[in-house]
């Protein structure tokens, strides 16, 4: 039987109990300590981790040498210090999205961990993970769509505020790790444009738009200011279309067997494109859940040395797209070229 990885986890709120959670329960795990400054938090802890020792700083645990493994489940700016904080110690990481809030930074964490073959560093890019993804990048491996023309992601809900960070921040690394895992290749220039309408300076509304090198495009909608909550993504391809429902408690997948057909011989150009209006399948999707084949998925890395699926070049890749966003956001639109 595979010893396992003790971990600890740094940052016990509205995400990060998600993590006590799944670690606390993995066969895989040991959690042997949870790190935060809020007592009110380390009390959830005890309820769902009572063994698990609690931590006011994340300098507890750094400095614990029965602790293998970190997980880093703090607000997005404390990322790419603590990030380097851990790996200086000699653990292996486990970092939330984003890895950083700027290029140099996330470029600083990925030199260190290229810098430390024998450790892990992973990102939380929870979408990479989930099962309907999976299943979206194997049809598109196997040309079941044909040529993918475009994809359209919308990520809104009426949700809590945010003072640290805008909706391209909170939202983006979900939607634009999705497309970079799906497409294999970073964008050859992005725009945004945004407002703030219920903060100033902080943009509760975000239309982002990527075009990539293979001709492809892509439209990412984001925002906590709108009636309904709403985590779509559709894509369209020369032979089939294809839409993620996130929301929806069963079917997961819609694949439409609708376009425009070529016939080999036409006499007339209105008979050079017919409508296919075909069946539509609803396939089974996988109901694990997202999160934990996450931290499955790092668990096994760390004790098999297999580079995770959304490692630091992965992670270092979606900061890049998100940088520059910021930057044309800033730049009232402006296309920014990466």
């Amino acid at each position: 039987m595979t010893t396992p990885v003790r971990v600890a986890i740094a940052g016990a709120g509205y995400w990060g109990i998600n993590h006590v959670r799944a670690f606390a329960t993995h066969p895989g795990a040991e959690l042997v300590a949870v790190a935060d400054p809020d007592p009110a938090a380390l009390e959830r802890v005890h309820m769902l981790a009572p063994r698990a020792r609690a931590c006011g700083e994340l300098g507890e645990i750094l400095g614990d040498p029965a602790v293998e493994a970190v997980v880093l489940a703090t607000p997005a700016v404390l990322h790419a210090e603590q990030a380097l904080a851990a790996l200086a110690a000699g653990k292996h990481v486990l970092v939330e999205k984003p890895m950083a809030l700027a290029d140099a930074d996330a470029e600083a964490v990925a030199r260190a961990a290229a810098a430390r073959p024998g450790q892990v560093l992973m990102v939380g890019h929870l979408m990479v993970y989930h099962p309907a993804v999976t299943q979206l990048r194997e049809l598109m491996a196997g040309q079941a769509l044909g040529q993918v023309y475009y994809l359209h992601a919308v990520r809104v809900n009426l949700g809590r505020l945010r003072r640290d960070e805008n909706a391209l921040w909170s939202f983006g690394p979900h939607d634009v790790s999705i497309l970079l895992h799906l497409l294999g290749e970073r964008p050859r220039a992005v725009s945004a444009r945004g407002h703030s309408y219920l903060q100033p300076g902080v943009e509760d509304v975000v239309f982002l738009h990527l075009d990539f090198p293979g001709g492809q495009m892509a439209h990412v909608q984001m925002s906590w200011l709108d009636p309904r909550k709403e985590r779509r993504l559709v894509i369209v391809g020369s032979r089939r279309m294809v839409e993620f429902d996130d929301v929806h408690p069963t079917e997961k997948l819609r694949i439409y067997d609708k376009g425009y057909d070529r016939p080999p011989a036409f006499t007339q150009f209105g008979e050079y494109l017919t409508v296919r209006h075909g069946d539509v399948h609803i396939p089974r999707v996988d109901t694990s859940e997202p999160l934990l084949l996450e931290c499955g998925h790092f668990l096994l890395c760390v004790r098999s040395g297999r580079p995770p699926l959304s490692g630091a070049a992965e992670g270092l890749e979606v900061v890049r797209v998100l940088a520059a966003a910021q930057r044309s956001l800033e730049a009232g639109g402006a296309t920014v070229e990466l």
